[in-house]
């Protein structure tokens, strides 16, 4: 399934490819204070529909996360890395896609404030 997805005005749009297995409630510090939940793909399966430059970048902790956001309305719609094996992969926020059932969502905690 192909997800669209969006910070609040529009500036950055993003198609993701996959299904929303579960998504991560984390507890970092940058986490618990935004309020995303979070799925994972793999960046093949992520396309950034705007120009790069339209994204604000923030890095924290180990800065292996870059944690992208709007720099007009504040918006965290997505970050990118690598997961654990080092694979490229891209965190959507999925409160930031269209058409979402959040009641079906199975919803995951992870302890981020402990690494």
């Amino acid at each position: 399934m192909t997800y669209h997805g969006s910070c609040h005005c529009g500036a950055i749009k993003f198609t993701a490819e996959g299904t929303i297995g579960q998504v991560i409630d984390c507890n970092c510090s940058l986490c618990r204070r935004r309020g995303g939940l979070l799925w994972f793909v793999p960046r093949d399966n992520f396309t950034l529909e705007t120009e790069v430059d339209d994204l604000s970048t923030y890095t924290f902790n180990t800065h292996r996360l870059e944690h992208h956001f709007c720099s007009t309305c504040g918006v965290a719609p997505f970050s990118e890395g690598t997961d654990p094996r080092g694979n490229p992969m891209a965190a959507v926020n999925v409160r930031c896609l269209d058409n979402i059932d959040f009641d079906t969502l199975k919803i995951t905690p992870f302890d981020g404030k402990s690494f």
